[in-house]
């Protein structure tokens, strides 16, 4: 699950995108064509990272993401510059526990769930906080969707997955509880200065927080550069490119297309699943991933910034 960028609920990021995003060729392409690359190598990553988990558990993983992408935030934006408040620190810290949070129980549910199976059950995350967070026809049959679309893919997993389907749906669960928390603490980071500066502290606070836990279980990478290799690979293909890709669309399309482009991700990390991980969805499952696909739209479209994707 997850990229970098904490605007509130969603909102393009802030400036300082990489290159690529003004590269004349990626313009030129539909916007459609861009956000499904970007979901393509987001999830591509996710797939590579479990193929790691029988090297490296899927906790020391996670953490090796975020602690890969806090070096790489703090060389480039150098937030000891910025002059920081206690406050904006303070709530940095916070949003890189939820994130960092965010990511683990991410990975250990993709540790026991298909990949597009736990991508959809998370999306409960940001629906419920556009459900709480308004009051119209949308947010109410937007929830109903989705929990439909949830209990659909939940019950169809714990059928066919009955020992490995307790711990996925309790760690997507937890996924889902964090990248509520991350949009909420995300809004309050944006708009107390340079997102991507914050970001960058985020994203070090988080590494720090955990790293007496997991740091250990990380071990294994120091030992093996073909490992190392693939945990940066992950990195790139899950949060560098796909986060200089959105910000080619975000500049592009208005609020409600781009929340029917969100909506693609479930399927889009199912299409993943199947191909890369030989996941297959079956027929409830597809009911599903269209119900919480249709709860994405409608909770999405009436903000004015799309929920963001956690950075996972």
């Amino acid at each position: 699950m997850p990229r970098p960028g904490p605007a509130p609920t969603g909102g393009p990021a802030p400036s300082g995108a990489p290159a690529v995003t003004r590269a004349s060729a990626v313009t030129r392409l539909p916007a459609p064509a861009i956000f499904v690359a970007s979901g393509l190598t987001q999830y591509l990553g996710a797939a590579v990272a479990i193929g790691l988990f029988s090297a490296i558990p899927a906790v020391g993983v996670a953490w090796l993401r975020v602690a890969a992408a806090a070096v790489v935030l703090l060389v480039w934006r150098r937030p000891w510059r910025a002059g920081l408040t206690r406050q904006a620190l303070g709530a940095a810290v916070l949003f890189g526990a939820a994130l960092a949070a965010m990511n683990v129980t991410f990975y250990i549910a993709i540790d026991h769930l298909p990949l597009g199976t736990a991508v959809a059950i998370e999306f409960i995350g940001p629906v419920a906080v556009a459900a709480l967070t308004g009051s119209g026809w949308r947010e109410r049959v937007g929830i109903a969707l989705a929990a439909c679309g949830v209990v659909l893919l939940a019950g169809v997993t714990l059928e066919l997955r009955p020992a490995d389907a307790r711990i996925g749906l309790l760690a997507i669960g937890a996924a889902a509880v964090c990248w509520a928390a991350y949009i909420l603490l995300g809004r309050r980071v944006a708009v107390g200065g340079d997102g991507v500066t914050s970001l960058s502290v985020a994203m070090a606070a988080g590494a720090v927080v955990f790293a007496p836990l997991l740091a250990r279980s990380a071990a294994p990478v120091l030992g093996s550069w073909r490992l190392a290799v693939a945990v940066a690979g992950v990195a790139v293909l899950s949060s560098v490119i796909p986060y200089a890709l959105e910000q080619v669309v975000l500049r592009r399309v208005g609020t409600a297309r781009f929340a029917v482009l969100l909506a693609l991700l479930p399927a889009t990390a199912t299409a993943v699943g199947a191909v890369a991980l030989r996941q297959w969805p079956h027929a409830l499952d597809v009911v599903g991933l269209l119900l919480v696909s249709a709860a994405i739209v409608l909770t999405s479209v009436r903000r004015r910034a799309p929920a963001p994707e956690p950075v996972s």
